[in-house]
């Protein structure tokens, strides 16, 4: 992980986490039922939260988001750590017990936990001022597995000050967010999260530590930010077109994966571009690492500004 985000510490141990009573008995309280809408499957197992939290490198200066919190169960073990974290949770009664758990659990770190109830999806800067401030953070999260790529995208488009992540995700989706170019898997979630960094899969977690117990299998992914906007307006401005620009180039390439370049982007791309970028248009999407797709790009922006200057010119003679 990046440096800012946390010391490399062990979780000390010495708070009560949940197990599997526990998550029940609060369930029970607050009249909660796990939820398909919301893809709720709450962990059980302390050796599993602690194991998040230590693949994560949490310690006490680390400042930490968590989304789907859920009733505690990982929550608990980052606050364990010493570390200051807000949590963002979609479902109200969720929101609503998770104080009254922290407090009856792990009373010394009220002061370091806050939660709102916010959809992930929607959360911007405005909502949580203390994660745009210019500090690093780090999301640490069981994530609701049915929008799980969207919240990662949209949380590293909207903060930059996200400077690193482990979630747990299924499977499938850590082989996809981890791919490498050339792979079957590789795909869009996989390029579009190396715009911001470098992923890698970090260990498997068994169905048995959740309740209820999914029917896919679920993995740890790491992540690193590489890449931020920064400079000024103009800069950031420049660097968030160029960024739409190549996404709009991955959807289309892999909207038809199987074409090749040519024959997927003849549409917005012309032949100069591919010579300016210097990338053979008979390749498949799945061939080309980010910073390919980037310079395509860039190359398509610029042909584009050049053939806008050519018709000016016309027409003025």
């Amino acid at each position: 992980m990046s440096e800012g985000t946390g010391n490399d510490v062990t979780p000390t141990g010495t708070g009560h986490l949940l197990g599997a009573a526990d998550i029940r008995r609060i369930a029970d309280e607050a009249g909660v039922s796990p939820t398909k809408k919301f893809g709720q499957n709450f962990v059980i197992d302390p050796g599993t939260v602690r194991r998040i939290v230590r693949e994560a490198h949490v310690g006490p200066n680390s400042h930490v988001l968590e989304v789907g919190p859920g009733l505690g169960s990982l929550t608990l073990a980052i606050l364990e750590t010493g570390a200051t974290m807000t949590a963002v949770e979609i479902d109200p009664p969720l929101s609503e017990r998770l104080p009254g758990t922290i407090a009856e659990f792990m009373p010394q770190a009220v002061d370091r936990f806050a939660v709102i109830n916010r959809d992930a999806l929607a959360v911007t800067p405005a909502d949580l001022p203390g994660f745009a401030d210019g500090t690093p953070f780090t999301l640490v999260a069981n994530l609701p597995y049915n929008v799980a790529t969207p919240i990662i995208l949209t949380l590293l488009e909207r903060f930059d000050d996200l400077d690193s992540f482990l979630v747990m995700v299924q499977k499938e989706v850590a082989d996809r967010l981890a791919a490498a170019p050339g792979s079957k898997i590789y795909g869009t979630p996989s390029v579009k999260l190396a715009w911001y960094g470098e992923a890698s899969r970090v260990g498997t977690i068994g169905r048995n530590v959740f309740w209820p117990a999914p029917n896919v299998d679920s993995a740890l992914v790491a992540f690193t930010r590489t890449r931020r906007a920064g400079g000024d307006d103009a800069a950031r401005d420049a660097d968030e077109r160029l960024r739409d620009g190549t996404f709009r180039l991955i959807d289309a390439a892999f909207g038809q994966r199987r074409k090749t370049l040519h024959a997927a982007l003849k549409k917005t791309v012309p032949a100069a571009a591919f010579a300016a970028a210097g990338i053979d248009p008979t390749r498949r999407g799945e061939t080309l690492t980010i910073d390919e797709f980037t310079a395509l790009a860039r190359a398509v922006a610029e042909t584009s500004g050049a053939t806008a200057d050519s018709a000016d010119e016309a027409k003025e003679r």
